[in-house]
């Protein structure tokens, strides 16, 4: 995986200049090659524009020559079936012969071009479309356009304008993004979080769902998810890979643990037993804790800096500012905790200037006076109360381990006292098997969703400072035959 796998894809804001001409050819062109995302909104802006007239914008909606047999069209497509796949055709056709044929698909895709055309430009002879296209497919464009006479300029992008994303990274990357997306889209200039998104995700459900035998039941769902064709389970069916992994890494917990659908003795203790040792899981827990939200204030600068330079990193709460006041409260922490004065005086001096910085990024925003003050004083308060609180509820993850492992300690038990000649080996029998059935179902559910709020609530709210839009291209394909 290359550097460049961990952002999106640069962009290109270009118009495409054609010959009035060669209009409905050019975006035939542009829909059958599918990379340009046209922007409607700047071109009805550059149509609109104040100064131009309304002689000129009427002039330019004659020249479309696209309203009436848009309408028409449209009006004609209301007897096509639902659900009905546009499609184009290179040459023209009269709406009315398509309807006469059903031939709905191609009267839908002239519809679509009948209404992408209306958000054309008409400057003199020329016709032009805006929009955005990825650098790496810009020639691939300007290829297929040649053979029509249009060009395809490239043009400058305003700062207030933010371009839309498309994701790059492989495989592996695009399984994991709807973890991401279900939160935000990636905003153009951030760094993407898919892969780290999904190693913590994984990580932290099998910590809480530490079990051998679970965990491998878990995968085992998942590969029979991914296997099947039932049309309930088709909207989830690309979701597999998530319990394949949870579930291979809460069976590797389960080793660590020593609990194979509960202290069975199936498998060693290779590290500790919840039950036994709840405050060093707790520890451990609040430990991972503190290494994903300073991970996660890695990312955060990252896109910080990437979005609005030095200085925005510099003072943002979920860049250096956050990070360096978060690192002074680790070190005062890890201080008190070895008795070592130096190291808590050292951080508390580190945590001095994270507050700092922290309250002067707040002060700058909320635009200085007394109000802009005391503003700025309660924002400083509730960030250092949630660098506590966030550090604190991971220790869900000791939790939901020792929870899990006392439902799987309880259903043993139960096992062992039932368990005896006759009717009392099968009531033994029915008891394991609904015992652990029930707090499979259940706890998944659980531990799943608390996974989840982990990820957003104390990772994703550094990492992203706000939301991007999906790189849309306009595509329609084109017919393929035509019916006798």
């Amino acid at each position: 995986m290359s550097a460049s796998d961990l952002r999106p894809t640069r962009m290109a804001r270009v118009a495409v200049v054609a010959p009035r001409e060669q209009r409905r050819a050019v975006l035939v062109a542009i829909a059958d090659a599918g990379v340009m995302e046209l922007d409607a909104e700047a071109t009805d802006r550059d149509r609109h524009r104040p100064g131009r007239g309304r002689a000129a914008d009427e002039q330019d909606d004659a020249a479309h020559g696209d309203g009436d047999g848009g309408e028409r069209a449209a009006s004609l497509l209301r007897d096509a079936p639902e659900d009905v796949s546009p499609q184009l055709r290179p040459e023209a056709a009269d709406p009315q012969q398509l309807h006469d044929r059903e031939e709905w698909e191609q009267l839908a895709g002239e519809v679509e071009l009948h209404r992408t055309a209306a958000t054309a430009v008409e400057h003199g002879p020329a016709t032009i479309v805006l929009g955005w296209v990825p650098e790496e497919e810009l020639a691939v464009l300007r290829e297929r356009l040649e053979p029509h006479g249009a060009s395809v300029p490239q043009l400058p992008t305003p700062r207030w304008i933010t371009p839309p994303t498309r994701l790059a990274g492989g495989r592996l990357q695009r399984s994991l993004r709807p973890l991401v997306h279900t939160y935000a889209i990636v905003p153009y200039d951030d760094v993407d979080p898919s892969l780290f998104a999904g190693i913590t995700y994984v990580m932290m459900f099998g910590m809480m769902f530490g079990d051998l035998g679970h965990g491998l039941v878990l995968a085992a769902c998942g590969l029979v998810l991914a296997r099947s064709e039932h049309p309930r389970l088709r909207p989830v069916r690309r979701l597999w890979h998530f319990p394949v992994a949870a579930g291979l890494v809460a069976a590797v917990f389960g080793l660590l643990y020593g609990e194979a659908f509960g202290p069975t003795g199936l498998v060693p203790t290779l590290w500790l037993a919840p039950l036994e040792e709840p405050v060093r899981l707790l520890l451990v827990a609040i430990g991972v804790g503190a290494a994903l939200i300073a991970a996660s204030y890695a990312i955060g600068t990252t896109n910080r800096w990437r979005e609005g330079g030095f200085r925005a990193a510099l003072y943002a709460s979920s860049g250096i500012a956050g990070g360096v006041l978060f690192l002074g409260a680790a070190i005062v922490a890890a201080g008190i905790t070895s008795g070592i004065d130096a190291l808590t005086s050292g951080g508390a001096v580190v945590g001095a200037l994270g507050v700092v910085l922290t309250f002067v990024g707040f002060l700058a925003r909320s635009g200085g006076g007394g109000a802009g003050v005391s503003q700025a004083v309660i924002e400083l308060f509730d960030q250092l109360i949630r660098i506590v609180a966030n550090v604190v509820s991971f220790g869900r993850l000791a939790a939901f381990g020792l929870t899990h492992a006392a439902i799987g300690f309880a259903v043993w038990e139960g096992t062992q006292a039932l368990w005896g000649p006759g009717l009392s080996a099968a009531a033994a029998v029915a008891l394991f098997v609904v015992g652990h059935t029930l707090a499979f179902a259940l706890e998944v559910l659980v531990i799943g969703v608390q996974a989840l709020r982990l990820e957003y609530y104390e990772l994703f709210s550094r990492i992203f400072a706000g939301g991007g839009r999906l790189f849309d291209p306009w595509q329609i394909p084109m017919a393929t035959q035509e019916r006798s």
